[in-house]
């Protein structure tokens, strides 16, 4: 390990143990497992060992509010997202019958963000199902947003005979980046720049790339959850999980394996999202090729045995969150076929 890394670990653990942050000049401040967010429904705690550290992970599990179907189904986040953002589709899941699990991985929101972790979609997706043992769940459809479609993709592959279903949502990682020429930053430069998060960057990018330059009053909670929990007692910690999050996303494609996958699966795209990893420091002719939805649905579906893809035209990042109507009434649909 770099003494540059050494250092920040010591730095990580010294601030791990402050008791509370201060808000910055703009907004909310929140603890480095997001104490004094409120999320949708009550939050419980898996407590588990992982490479010789004691973890938790925060998730929601909601009964059906609805007459029960008998299927399970498990929410996966994004990297800017957490279970919380899944709030509109738990309750549409619910409603329709199903029992919704929505977990917060480790490194993320209201979960553990260890001073020293091994990062991959294989330990994520193997510490998830540890927690549908403990639940006592044995079959799901698994359906993933963002960075949560490369985890799902991971799980699916990894544990098919428990997925009925794989849906994947504006996944990133559909397309290899670093073999397409973006550059490569170290941990210690993500570091630095998630250090520099703040709630009008976050606003900035979302409003952009996320949601094609459109935005509602109601996006503002997310802005806050992110920016707050960067900007709490534990910025340091979390800056530091998020930039580990980051060289895993970055070197560790699934798009590859997509062949490989042997359950029904469904591609529910945005078609405007331009969302690519290291876009920003990626030379103008690769920026200009990359993170292109429109063309990497239809390119995607034809790569995964039997696969189905729902475009919602001119849509962004996240169309859960955009159009919840249109969106649930789409995924419902495909999931009773």
């Amino acid at each position: 390990m770099s003494k540059t890394s050494t250092s920040i670990l010591l730095a990580l653990a010294l601030g791990a143990s402050i008791a509370s942050g201060t808000a910055g000049a703009a907004g909310a401040a929140y603890g480095p497992e997001l104490q004094g967010f409120r999320y949708p429904y009550p939050v419980q705690h898996f407590r588990f060992n992982s490479q010789g550290q004691t973890m938790q992970m925060a998730y929601m599990d909601v009964k059906p509010a609805g007459k029960a179907n008998g299927r399970t189904a498990v929410l996966m986040h994004g990297k800017n997202f957490c279970g919380a953002t899944w709030e509109s589709t738990i309750a549409a899941l619910s409603q329709a019958g199903y029992r919704v699990v929505v977990p917060d991985q480790v490194g993320f929101c209201a979960s553990t963000k260890p001073p020293h972790y091994q990062y991959s979609f294989q330990q994520l997706a193997a510490n998830t199902m540890e927690l549908l043992k403990k639940v006592n769940i044995d079959k799901v459809v698994l359906v993933g947003h963002s960075t949560g479609g490369m985890l799902a993709t991971r799980f699916a592959l990894m544990y098919p005979q428990n997925v009925s279903h794989l849906v994947m949502v504006n996944p990133i990682g559909l397309e290899d980046w670093k073999q397409l020429g973006v550059p490569y930053r170290t941990v210690d430069q993500w570091f630095e720049r998630e250090l520099k998060l703040t709630a009008d960057g976050v606003r900035t990018y979302e409003k952009n790339t996320y949601y094609m330059g459109r935005w509602k009053p109601e996006y503002e909670k997310w802005v806050d959850m992110l920016a707050g929990l960067n900007a709490g007692s534990g910025q340091r910690l979390v800056a530091w999980n998020s930039a580990l999050i980051y060289d895993m996303i970055y070197t560790q494609p699934v798009v590859h394996e997509f062949p490989q996958l042997k359950v029904p699966t469904i591609l529910m795209n945005g078609d405007g999202d331009t969302t690519a990893i290291g876009s920003d420091i990626a030379p103008p002719e690769v920026k200009s090729k990359i993170g292109n939805y429109k063309v990497l649905g239809k390119e995607t579906v034809k790569r995964i045995p039997g696969a189905k893809l729902i475009e919602f035209p001119g849509m962004g990042h996240a169309p859960q969150i955009e159009d919840p109507a249109g969106f649930h009434k789409a995924l419902l649909g495909a999931l009773s076929q």
